[in-house]
């Protein structure tokens, strides 16, 4: 008799929250996860600051076995997922040299524009976190098991999230949990 296995997702971004763009991430993570056998129980989108994003991990801990965050991993919006996981696992960013020969490489190839302080600063992680490598982006992904909950941090980049989540979220699951087979049918 297998457990069950629970997920909550949880979108970062204001841009989802006014409409700007259609959240297509927790669609496509929910269908991976339900494919391994985990249920999705809790889909939430929450804005750009870390107040809401330390409840919501709060509200996550323990309640969940899988919890899967999207966005807040950008240039643009000065890394706000990892401040705040630094906050909530009491950890501190560390640089980590590989993730910083990985952007350099990329913006090798854009002449017109050149690395920057704010691409560089990428290279910094929580220095609990096992890295999850982004092969087309500078937002390297983040794990970090607390207690039961297994926490997760992907770039809102569609396209980089679902090469994450195919190349090396759900392999690590499957290696590391017991997935039971969920059954879907639908009746027409």
């Amino acid at each position: 008799n297998q457990v069950e296995m629970k997920a909550h997702i949880i979108t970062i971004g204001d841009e989802i929250l006014i409409g700007q763009i259609v959240d297509t991430n927790s669609t496509f993570i929910s269908k991976e996860l339900i494919r391994i056998g985990i249920e999705v129980s809790k889909i939430v989108s929450i804005g750009d600051f870390k107040d809401e994003i330390l409840l919501s991990l709060k509200e996550a801990q323990d309640n969940y076995d899988i919890v899967i965050l999207t966005g807040g991993l950008g240039p643009t919006n000065d890394d706000i997922t990892k401040d705040a996981f630094c906050d909530f696992f009491n950890d501190e960013l560390v640089h980590n040299p590989e993730i910083l020969i990985h952007i350099e490489k990329l913006f090798e190839k854009f002449v017109d524009n050149p690395i920057n302080e704010l691409n560089r600063a990428q290279a910094f992680l929580p220095s609990r976190a096992k890295l999850i490598p982004n092969l087309y982006g500078t937002a390297a992904g983040m794990s970090i098991k607390e207690k039961n909950t297994l926490f997760i941090s992907l770039p809102g980049v569609p396209f980089e999230m679902k090469s994450m989540m195919t190349d090396f979220i759900i392999p690590q699951i499957k290696k590391e949990y017991k997935c039971p087979v969920i059954i879907n049918k639908t009746l027409i």
